[in-house]
């Protein structure tokens, strides 16, 4: 196996593990924005010196530069993908909380729901 292979499967099972591990409130953001200056960091460095991208490359493994930056970017759309995941999932819970609250503080109490009824209904006859 090579080197950017165990690297590119570590990753996965990391973002994998990401999905199942709850948000750690700051500390989460914190990593978060580190990662993503490093990422700001190695894209400007990719700019200004492309031929290490392809130096960097063939040290772990891939053939060229732009292999490399395409399997990042494949590490960081799933990354992506299981974050927008669980605040959807964050969301949709929110809201299922607060429609049945709703719900509750709208409900008409039982003893005025029947005298309406019975008052709406016509005498028989």
């Amino acid at each position: 196996m090579l080197v950017i292979q165990a690297l590119l499967i570590a990753a996965v099972v990391a973002v994998g593990a990401l999905l199942v591990r709850s948000s750690a409130g700051e500390r989460h953001q914190a990593v978060r924005r580190l990662l993503l200056g490093a990422l700001v960091v190695l894209a400007v460095a990719s700019i200004l010196v492309p031929g290490a991208v392809t130096a960097v490359a063939g040290l772990v493994g891939v053939g060229r530069g732009t292999d490399l930056l395409l399997y990042g970017l494949v590490v960081a759309f799933l990354g992506f993908v299981v974050q927008s995941y669980r605040r959807s999932r964050q969301v949709e819970a929110r809201l299922t909380a607060l429609t049945r609250r709703l719900a509750l503080d709208e409900a008409e109490p039982p003893g005025e729901a029947r005298r309406r009824l019975s008052a709406e209904r016509p005498p028989p006859g």
